[in-house]
């Protein structure tokens, strides 16, 4: 969600971007939205191709031709559409290929992938509207793909894999072997059910498909729920940390909810209060509570330490909801600090942040003790809080050059000027995509810069904050008319300066153009031309 030059850089500082990563483009459930239409050149006549299933680093090339003998001859398939010209799908590939190595020894799961650019007619068939978009084909079901859920690393994949390949829980025979199964692991899942076939059990299957980090095992002896102190169909949560135990009672008349379920164990499988690092940061993000609330200080200060006592007792009322999470600003959470604004001697104090909209709150004074702070938490989901809004410095020139370069303070009085229309890119330092259009932007602010009623604009949006607009992807471009009223319309079409100047000197809209036909082989006619090529921009 998931190698770009801002992951090398700052592969978790910008962790607190949105819901998922923040780099050239926004991994978002394993799918990344590439930033422009790249349109392929013509190579005269089609290659003709067969059915023989061919490889590449061990991963299957297919094709339409080929694409159902692949489901037929392979139970298990996990297919990569990806397209050429996409950084995400380069960096993917070698991650993947090791991922087929792999699952190539003994096991039934096989990798393969489409170019999704070239064989538009699978790409349509699947609906593939991002790149790299994973899906996993069983049994030679072409209709019903399931989507990839797991991490995007050859572990991550072959643990996804292995899981729908063969059993993926453990059948513990008795208390003696569950207790083996239990004492194991750091964290474990046992389904109690006195039926293994029925409905609920092949629930709990379901959900263990997908928390793969996680071992699961199953038992219906009951010897093993005596053992356990148990009745009836119950899923139960072990883990060496917080309470050690947690039950979760099935519900003898609607069985087991698979969603509900992931996500209980997802968030009780993590501890109460989180310490930001390395290790724990996909637990942190992969866990997907919608806010989160954290404490920034140095650990090696005994005095802000012994804050944390305070911030666990207070988190506990929020679980599910709210993580809460400990950033030691003189270890690995100082990489996140300038996202925050922080810095080291800023330390200790409190942040909330609301995932879905990458909203930040603080409290007018810092105050940590666990009543203070849940009574923060509490106002901040109630609504009772203004979000805390980043804004940079103007540049002294800001207003003189060709492209005016806004910030959060001078963003309003330009972008909202009833005498101008206002063309807005909001972009990132560290976003390819962005730097890639940089130079037609910098055109087309040398083209307008003399009308009087035409302003070229750009925003560093890792940098300013905004209260009623939030920023998705890298670059977003935004046209705001003139005129009254607070319009605004989102651009989503070529990136070049013709384009854009179409756009200005239509009044904020593309001239509509017919469609682009192609000659049919088959009876030549004409016909409009399917695009076969996802299109979009670097998500956050």
């Amino acid at each position: 969600m998931r190698g770009s030059a801002v992951l090398c850089v700052l592969l978790l500082s910008l962790a607190w971007l949105g819901p998922a990563w923040g780099a050239e483009g926004e991994e978002e459930d394993g799918e990344v939205v590439v930033a422009e239409e790249k349109e392929e050149e013509e190579d005269g006549e089609d290659e003709v191709l067969s059915d023989e299933l061919e490889e590449e680093d061990g991963v299957l090339v297919l094709h339409e031709h080929n694409f159902a003998r692949a489901l037929r001859e392979h139970r298990l398939l996990l297919v990569e559409f990806y397209a050429p010209w996409c950084g995400h799908c380069r960096r993917l590939a070698p991650e993947f290929a090791r991922a087929a190595a792999v699952l190539r020894n003994g096991s039934v799961a096989v990798l393969g992938k489409v170019d999704a650019v070239e064989q538009a007619a699978l790409s349509a068939e699947f609906h593939i509207e991002a790149f790299p978009t994973l899906k996993l084909f069983r049994d030679g079901n072409r209709t019903h793909p399931v989507a990839y859920s797991g991490r995007m690393d050859a572990e991550g994949m072959v643990l996804w894999m292995q899981r729908r390949a063969g059993p993926s829980a453990t059948l513990l025979h008795d208390a003696d072997t569950a207790a083996a199964f239990v004492s194991a692991q750091d964290i474990a899942v046992v389904g109690f059910f006195k039926e293994l076939q029925g409905d609920a059990a092949r629930a709990f299957y379901e959900v263990a498909g997908e928390l793969v980090d996680v071992q699961f095992g199953v038992a219906e002896k009951d010897e093993v729920f005596e053992a356990y102190e148990l009745s009836a169909d119950t899923v139960c949560l072990f883990k060496k940390f917080d309470e050690g135990r947690v039950d979760f009672p099935v519900d003898p008349e609607r069985g087991v909810d698979v969603a509900k379920l992931t996500r209980l164990l997802r968030v009780h499988s993590l501890r109460l209060v989180m310490d930001f690092s390395n290790e724990t940061s996909k637990e942190i993000f992969g866990a997907k509570i919608p806010h989160h609330m954290l404490l920034f200080l140095n650990t090696s200060v005994a005095e802000q330490q012994e804050l944390r006592h305070e911030f666990h007792a207070a988190a506990g009322a929020f679980r599910g909801e709210v993580l809460f999470v400990v950033v030691d600003v003189a270890g690995y959470g100082a990489t996140v600090l300038p996202f925050f604004n922080l810095k080291p001697s800023d330390a200790p104090t409190l942040r909330f942040i609301k995932m879905e909209n990458n909203r930040k709150y603080r409290m007018e004074e810092d105050a940590f003790s666990a009543t203070a702070v849940r009574s923060f938490v509490q106002a901040v989901l109630d609504g009772k809080v203004k979000p805390h809004l980043l804004s940079a410095e103007a540049p002294e020139d800001w207003n003189t050059r060709p492209v005016k370069v806004l910030v959060g303070k001078t963003f309003e009085q330009v972008a909202f000027d009833e005498t101008k229309n206002v063309f807005v890119k909001f972009y990132a330092p560290w976003c390819t995509h962005c730097q890639e259009m940089a130079a037609a932007w910098e055109e087309l602010g040398e083209r307008y810069k003399d009308h009087e009623d035409i302003v070229i604009a750009e925003m560093d949006a890792t940098a300013n904050e905004l209260e009623n607009i939030t920023i998705n992807g890298y670059p977003t471009l935004h046209y705001f008319p003139a005129g009254p009223g607070r319009k605004m319309v989102e651009y989503r079409s070529a990136r070049d300066v013709e384009t854009f100047s179409k756009f200005l000197e239509n009044g904020g809209k593309l001239p509509e153009e017919p469609p682009t036909v192609s000659k049919t082989p088959e009876n030549g006619t004409e016909s409009p031309s399917p695009s076969g090529t996802a299109k979009a921009r670097e998500e956050l």
